[in-house]
């Protein structure tokens, strides 16, 4: 399997990362069954976070490292400090917090990838890269990144830890997929776009970008006419994503491919390093994505996948 280098972690970082937000000690085979055959496939970076499944998402990997002893061949990617109904938490104390716990179930003493799971443009970059430098400092945490980050606010955190002699973001994980967001999926959500992908064209910031199959509009399950899946309207539905799924079915023929795998080869075919966050849970999906990873799209398929001259009034 494919793999980009971030800052920081000496492990490379396969381009598909197999998600977690199902996993739990009472479905440990199925957890075995997905991760094995990930491993087989080449993969070996593992998303998860302190708030996935109250935690249990974070016991259930701990015990499949503990019975497979490969904690050293696994790159771990966790996510702290999220909101809860009190609102925003992204503070030095919440960041401890959560990473002492996330460290406690995981069963590991340090954390490849750590990354803020919102954030609170309210308090100041200084305040947050200082804390997260001190658990750098102590082995905690190799590389940092911020998930829903705006592009403006890593600048900002960057530029202060590079004006100050410390770590900086090395990756951020927002939203990207063919499919172009109308709308956040939850508060405090971000997807890039096109201005951002600039950005990140520019400074070769990692993205290991969630829902990047778009949450399933690329299947072909969906029509303009079906309304069934809420969130799925509200986020993707728009005349120009109908278009771009056209384009990519009709490139998925002349490729002799599905047309999901156009979409997940849209997101790892970057003028910038990307990995995509999958949601796999079977040998099926996981294959069906290990094909799609080896695609290899021109930048002029790219923009003609993207750039639909309709326009959603």
């Amino acid at each position: 399997m494919k793999t980009i280098t971030i800052t920081g972690l000496s492990k490379p970082v396969t381009t598909l990362i197999q998600g977690s937000d199902y996993f739990r000690p009472s479905v440990y085979e199925k957890v075995c069954n997905v991760l094995d055959r990930y491993v087989a496939i080449g993969g070996n970076t593992i998303d998860t976070a302190h708030i996935y499944c109250d935690g249990e998402s974070e016991l259930a990997i701990s015990q499949w490292m503990k019975d497979r002893n490969n904690r050293e061949d696994v790159v771990i990617l966790t996510k702290g400090a999220h909101h809860d109904q009190n609102g925003p938490r992204v503070n030095p104390e919440a960041i401890s917090k959560d990473l002492v716990e996330s460290l406690e179930r995981l069963g590991t003493d340090y954390i490849d990838l750590y990354a803020l799971h919102r954030d609170d443009q309210g308090v100041p970059v200084s305040i947050i890269i200082d804390a997260l430098n001190e658990h750098i400092t102590a082995g905690r945490i190799r590389a940092i990144g911020g998930s829903n980050w705006t592009v403006q606010r890593l600048q900002e955190a960057n530029e202060y830890a590079a004006a100050n002699g410390l770590v900086g973001f090395t990756f951020s994980s927002p939203n990207l997929s063919l499919a172009k967001a109308n709308e956040p999926f939850w508060a405090g959500c971000v997807s890039a776009d096109a201005a951002d992908c600039e950005w990140h064209k520019k400074y070769q910031l990692p993205i290991l970008s969630w829902s990047s199959q778009a949450r399933g509009f690329f299947t072909g399950r969906f029509t303009p006419e079906d309304h069934s899946n809420e969130d799925l309207v509200r986020v993707f539905y728009s005349d120009d994503n109908w278009e771009r799924l056209h384009r990519a079915e009709q490139l998925a023929k002349e490729k002799d491919v599905s047309t999901i795998q156009i979409a997940l080869a849209y997101v790892l075919n970057q003028p910038f390093p990307t990995c995509a966050l999958i949601g796999a849970q079977n040998e099926v999906e996981l294959i069906s994505c290990y094909e799609g990873s080896k695609i290899v799209l021109t930048q002029a398929e790219l923009r003609w996948l993207e750039h639909v001259e309709i326009s959603v009034r």
